[in-house]
């Protein structure tokens, strides 16, 4: 808009006439503008202000020179603009007037959508307490983590960075805007990699991220995925950065085993994998070294655990190669500058070596990272956790949950002194494999122990006087050297637990399990499956909380009244009478799991809850009309699972109980009835499903992420079919004893995008290789069971090829493979964690060699698959694999009919050895080929158990 041309009078006032900034705009007959002054500014209407396209302001000269170095310029100078009376402003119309409201000293909001028109302008205008206003509120939103800023989100802060680097090489003054938004990306990443956005990050962005010196991340593995992810995103658009450049800044030495494996058919990254697998399993097969070699390599920046000031969360599980020493390494502020520290901690390894890594309160006393909450070890069989502890007491002092799986050597009793050492600790994982042996699930023929050498390690120190712990979550899952003794000590170290997991732990008795009930008042959650968890137990739950209290079925001072979680599956030692007695009680209950119990209808029946949302009757004689009346009366109800239940069709009544209810639905509308009010997540089903029973779920099943149907159930070809419509959602499918065809099978592949783990198990109707044609990406899991007996060498070439991420394969009843199927599995899944081959054709008849270039293995069976395997083959598995927690053979494959045992130290990190034998059963049928015609015929299967207290051997007649 054009100036006017006449001179300016002497008062105070100028006119700003404020237009858009489009230059293309054409002008409207009809001008729309509105007059205002900044006399008046408190009481502007600024929506109404911003709907004209020309706004007319009446304002103070001597206000716009004194704060705007632009209007000092243009009506303070020599310009002949300090002598109109009215100025054309050619600028956005909202950032105009909010500059304004800054001069004349008034605040305005500041936003990431307003941030950038904001800064240009005060940049523009030289207003610098605008300026300074926005500076402050990018430092303050910045300063804030991830999803605490919920003024950022990672498009605003994408737009406000670009914006700085389009401006930083003419305006000095915008490099802090680089600085600040590459930093909270660098703090932040894991926040960001929530974002469907972060493949659209700019590369520039990104790379300068990753070389921040405040790049927090979870693991390295999350690094790795998300660099790989936007590489995978971004090759054709690339802005010239190298895939290298970005890979190179992966410290590809601290992933995970099966993660690099698995990765050496990336394209861009095998060369890093290949290179990756060799340090990892150099350092994993030499731990007793690892303390002092590391401080000697030439490039310590790769051994470093990403550890900043911002870290909350390391996770580290599944890394062979990881030990104290490299925690330690990892806290060093600088390996070049502080070489005095350096040889300090590599003098400390050298003299104590790794078993017993001691660090002084003075070399750990600026080595601290105060943020750090949770810490994930589990899987790493060089790192010792007792000795470990005094390393992560002085790195991680705010540590407040462990999650130590699979340390089989760590002694239940030293839950003291780790608690001691840890007093923030209220979250603490030890679980390990549950082991075969479940004496209510195997016929025993033989058993016997050996106790294990006591290790040389020294034992941790603590003090006696009164431990308070803040313990209020404990997983102990499968460790069977646990006793009643421990428990006792649970129960004194743990006085605020509320919820415990002991499932598989078969050596506590119920007694022991009663006391520490009786013991822990605020106990709201047990998991006891498959222990001696029994009537006593469920009776201490009956207690009061006050032993003042008058116990009652609805007090709320029982702890019944208060329990949320009961996990009792397989626990025999409870009556009907009791266990009805409880659920009587036990109003709160969020999950229930009561399978492969008799007697459940009655305590269904007595159990009044409305807020159950987990169910498992697995393998009971529950009725259906008990079942209908806990899912009509639990509209929350996510998790069901029934498969087993013979007698679900039954709808008698036998017991008072019983008769009070009346069964007025069929099965088909009761399926309905659970589809209108509940949104499952996962279901179980066997005994009664049927298709008619899919159609009434359906509306239940947009949630489903997991589906299991077993014997009894029946989806039928036209129920598979309609799966990828009905759970379009679905992650697991496993089928038992279905009816199969290749077009539902392959609907189910193509249609279900977020298919992660798929079974398909002894089902029939048969498929053909066409099934299996088509790309599965994201398949993590699978199991072909007696389904594929067609398959030869080359179909599992295919099958490789086009399901390459698999991390767990199970084979049986593939007859024709060879010993060729070796090299296809470890070339096309080199990053297999668990591999189940059982009678699969000769792929052992030469013996086992490719097999073991799978090196993250931590399960191995193979049963059936040739008599080619030699005597030594567990103990050399196990020093090659040093992953290997689980092996199962058949004196059938020895190629010498028999197998030799490793000793305690020759086993590495094996904890459970499952050796099968059979009889040769003569073929009655064939009487003139008697001896061509012998087939093996199960006898009893020998099974070792090691713990940290002893080895346990046993013999059952199952075939486990």
């Amino acid at each position: 808009m054009a100036s006017t041309a006449h001179d300016q009078d002497t008062g105070d006032q100028v006119t700003l006439v404020c237009s858009g900034s489009d230059p293309d705009e054409k002008p409207d007959d009809i001008v729309d503008e509105i007059i205002i002054s900044t006399a008046e500014i408190g009481s502007w209407d600024l929506p109404s202000v911003l709907t004209h396209k020309i706004i007319i302001i009446e304002a103070s000269s001597h206000r716009l020179i004194e704060e705007s170095s632009y209007f000092r310029g243009l009506l303070g100078g020599s310009f002949s603009e300090s002598r109109l009376s009215s100025i054309s402003i050619r600028w956005n119309v909202e950032s105009f007037v909010n500059v304004l409201m800054v001069v004349f000293g008034f605040d305005v909001e500041i936003s990431s959508d307003n941030f950038v028109p904001l800064n240009e302008a005060a940049l523009f205008f030289g207003v610098d307490s605008l300026l300074c206003k926005c500076r402050v509120w990018l430092e303050e939103v910045t300063s804030f983590r991830g999803i605490q800023s919920p003024q950022l989100c990672l498009d605003g802060l994408v737009h406000i960075w670009k914006y700085g680097l389009e401006h930083v090489e003419y305006v000095a003054a915008n490099d802090f805007i680089l600085q600040l938004c590459t930093s909270y990306l660098a703090m932040n990443f894991m926040w960001a990699l929530s974002f469907n956005s972060y493949i659209d990050v700019p590369d520039k962005l990104l790379y300068s991220c990753i070389q921040h010196p405040d790049l927090t991340v979870d693991s390295e593995k999350h690094l790795c995925e998300a660099i790989l992810v936007f590489l995978n995103a971004n090759t054709a658009k690339s802005e010239g950065l190298n895939s290298s450049d970005l890979c190179d800044k992966i410290r590809t030495s601290l992933l995970p085993l099966w993660y690099t494996l698995g990765k050496r058919r990336c394209g861009f990254f095998s060369k890093f994998a290949d290179k990756a697998t060799s340090t990892i399993l150099s350092l994993a097969r030499y731990p007793s070294t690892n303390s002092t070699d590391v401080f000697r390599g030439c490039d310590l920046s790769q051994l470093r655990i990403r550890l900043t000031k911002y870290t909350q969360k390391v996770d580290v599980s599944s890394c062979p190669q990881i030990t104290s020493g490299l925690f330690l390494l990892s806290a060093l502020p600088s390996c070049e500058t502080d070489s005095m520290l350096r040889k300090i901690i590599n003098k400390a390894s050298m003299n104590i070596g790794e078993s017993s890594f001691q660090i002084s309160d003075a070399v750990c006393q600026n080595l601290s990272f105060e943020a750090v909450q949770e810490l994930d070890i589990s899987n790493c069989p060089s790192l010792s956790l007792e000795s470990a502890i005094d390393c992560f007491c002085k790195l991680f002092p705010s540590l407040r949950t462990l999650r130590a799986a699979y340390y089989l050597n760590f002694k239940t009793r030293k839950l003291r002194q780790l608690v001691q050492k840890l007093p923030l600790l209220a979250n603490i994982d030890l679980s390990l494999d549950i082991k075969p042996v479940i004496p209510a699930q195997v016929s025993i023929a033989v058993s016997s122990s050996v106790l294990i050498p006591e290790s040389s390690t020294a034992p941790l120190s603590y003090r006696s006087k009164p431990l308070v712990s803040n313990i209020i979550r404990l997983t102990l899952e499968g460790r069977t050297d646990l006793s009643d003794s421990d428990l006792r000590i649970i129960s004194e170290v743990c006085c605020s637990l509320s919820y415990v997991n002991i499932k598989g732990c078969t050596s506590v008795t119920d007694h022991g399990i009663s006391e520490m009930i009786l013991k822990c008042k605020r106990l709201k959650s047990i998991l006891a499956c498959d222990t001696s968890f029994g009537n006593g137990s469920v009776v201490a739950f009956s207690s009061s909380i006050s032993t003042e209290t008058e116990q009652s079925e609805n007090n709320p001072q029982l702890m019944a009244f208060k329990l949320l979680t009961l996990h009792v599956g397989g626990c025999h030692g409870i009556t009907g009478k009791i266990l009805s007695e409880l659920m009587s009680r036990a109003d709160n209950l969020k999950s229930l799991c009561v399978r492969d119990l008799k007697l459940v209808d009655d305590a269904l029946y007595r159990f009044s809850g409305v807020s159950l949302e987990m169910l498992d009757v697995s393998n009971t004689e529950v009725s259906f009309a008990a079942l209908s009346r806990i899912i009509r009366r639990n509209p929350d109800l996510k998790s069901l699972k029934t498969r087993g239940c013979i007698h679900l069709l039954r709808q008698e009544s036998e017991t008072k109980e019983r008769k009070l209810f009346n069964p007025l639905y069929t099965p088909e509308e009761i399926y309905s009835e659970l589809g209108k009010s509940c949104k499952l997540e996962e279901i179980e089903l066997g005994w009664g499903f049927s298709f008619f029973s899919l159609e009434a779920l359906k509306p239940a099943m947009r949630t489903l992420r997991t589906l299991l149907v077993g014997l009894g159930g029946s989806l039928g070809p036209d129920g598979l079919k309609l799966l990828p419509a009905i759970c379009p959602l679905l992650e697991t499918l496993i089928l038992f004893f279905q009816v199969i065809s290749d077009s539902a099978i392959t609907d189910i592949i193509n249609t279900l995008p977020h298919l992660q783990s798929l079974a398909l198990c002894y089902c029939l109707g048969g498929i053909s290789p066409l099934s299996f044609k088509f790309r599965m990406p994201n398949l993590r899991n699978l199991k072909l069971e007696r389904v594929t007996p067609w398959m030869t060498n080359g179909e599992l070439a295919t099958l490789a090829e086009n399901c390459a991420n698999l991390v767990t394969l199970s084979l049986i009843g593939c007859i024709l493979l060879d010993s060729e199927a070796q090299a296809i599995i470890s070339s096309g899944w080199p990053g297999l964690t668990f591999l189940h081959l059982e009678e699969c054709g000769k792929i052992t008849a030469n013996g086992v060699r490719s097999l073991l270039d799978c090196h993250a293995l931590e399960d191995l069976v193979l049963r059936h698959t040739g008599p080619g395997i030699p005597r030594n083959f567990i103990t050399h598995a196990s020093s090659k694999l040093p992953m290997l927690r689980k092996i199962s053979l058949d004196i059938c494959d020895a190629r010498e009919a028999d197998f030799d045992v490793p000793t305690f130290v020759d086993r590495c990190f094996l904890s459970t050895l499952k050796i099968a034998r059979c009889n040769l059963r003569k073929n009655t049928l064939d009487f003139h080929h008697v001896e061509a015609h012998r087939t093996p015929v199960h006898k009893e299967t020998l099974i070792m158990v090691w713990n940290s207290k002893k080895l346990v051997t046993t013999v059952v007649k199952e075939r486990v």
